[in-house]
């Protein structure tokens, strides 16, 4: 795969194009000068965040406690326990807040503040990156896809490809001058995190260390694909009539966010928004596509959306994680008997591609147009 580096204006439209100004990305639209949202970022009423009715009117304003895994604990005597509360938040949340999990806070303190740094750049410097090409190993864009969203999201983000390490390096932005650095370490220190915890998952789901196909994954996962998402969230003049990132669930096996202070990360929980509170230094992880599909639908990945408000630019990092491209997700073979069926079709991340590329990601449908029995979504998944 050889990076796209593409020229400012992806579409090939120059600035009097009516349209060509969004393609640069909210923050030069912010940066220009904005009191109220262009019609391209104004969602339909019932897709805006204040949307509510009579039964949830507070929704918004609840903050929901996502349970709490202590990852020392995962290496001590309290191992079993904390393995059941592991399996616990999959089963029912499709999240949960990593704590004491390893990496310092100074490789955290130091991808923060590289990130921000690189959102500051000048915009000549972070459209060198801007392309719509999705398999490009670099990536700066907003919303999305600048070409086919119908509205676009309060959002710009970089895209790095991570793994192997060496391979997509020299490909990173080579400014700020200790990006690739921190960056580099941080990529790498999440990988290694990401191994352990999916070890960790795979004993919750009965599927114990020295069995073959434990063995197998993980060997998968160790050469799997990483990549980070580097999200900036600008301040909104109208944040009632817009999002960040609209609802939707991750790909991959799981995702590792690192939030700032600033609250915006919803997840739909019993049919309603909770607002996840940021604790200090803890990572939000989540159940992605695949691991739902590999654990045959007894872990749910979960929708989640973005919400911006009006005072404070918001920065996170998301590190997505899974099997090799080129490598297939199937349900495990330890999780499939007469009382539980395969419930998902094998996939691959160009079936992921193909599948996104033609149409506006929405909720889950991703994996709806996987699953083999239907009979349960309903429940699970609205």
């Amino acid at each position: 795969m050889s990076p796209t580096m593409a020229v400012s204006d992806p579409k090939g439209e120059d600035d009097h194009t009516p349209g060509s100004q969004y393609q640069k990305g909210v923050k030069q639209l912010v940066e220009n000068g904005l009191h109220t949202v262009p019609k391209k970022y104004i969602l339909p009423p019932s897709d805006r965040p204040a949307y509510t009715n009579s039964e949830d009117s507070n929704v918004l304003k609840q903050n929901l406690q996502l349970p709490i895994i202590d990852f020392s604990d995962l290496l001590g005597p309290s191992r079993p326990q904390v393995l059941q509360s592991l399996a616990n938040a999959c089963e029912q949340y499709g999240f949960f807040q990593l704590v004491n999990h390893g990496i310092s806070d100074d490789v955290i303190n130091s991808m923060r503040d590289v990130v921000g740094r690189f959102f500051d750049l000048p915009f000549e410097e972070r459209v060198k990156y801007m392309t719509t090409d999705m398999r490009a190993p670099v990536r700066y864009g907003t919303s999305f896809s600048q070409t086919k969203d119908t509205v676009f999201c309060w959002r710009d983000f970089l895209k790095l490809l991570c793994h192997p390490l060496p391979d997509f390096l020299p490909h990173w932005p080579s400014s700020p001058m200790d990006f690739r650095k921190e960056a580099g370490t941080y990529a790498e220190e999440t990988k290694h995190l990401f191994l352990t915890l999916m070890e960790a998952i795979e004993e919750s789901l009965g599927i114990r260390k020295g069995d073959e196909e434990k063995d197998n994954i993980l060997k998968e996962l160790e050469d799997g694909s990483q990549m980070m998402m580097l999200n900036f969230y600008p301040t909104c003049p109208e944040p009632d009539l817009t999002l960040g990132m609209p609802p939707h669930s991750d790909y991959g096996f799981l995702t590792l966010l690192l939030q700032d202070e600033v609250e915006g990360l919803q997840i739909q929980f019993q049919e309603q928004w909770f607002t996840v509170k940021p604790l200090k230094n803890a990572f939000v992880v989540n159940v992605g596509d695949h691991l739902e599909i590999y654990s045959n639908g007894k872990y749910k990945s979960v929708i989640h959306r973005v919400l911006v408000n009006a005072e404070k630019n918001r920065t996170t990092v998301a590190s997505l994680h899974s099997l090799p491209f080129n490598c297939t997700v199937r349900p495990s073979p330890k999780l499939i008997d007469e009382g539980n069926p395969k419930r998902y079709e094998d996939t691959d991340f160009d079936t992921f591609l193909a599948y996104v590329t033609t149409r506006e990601p929405k909720v889950k449908d991703f994996l709806h147009s996987r699953q083999l029995t239907k009979h349960d979504f309903k429940n699970n998944y609205n």
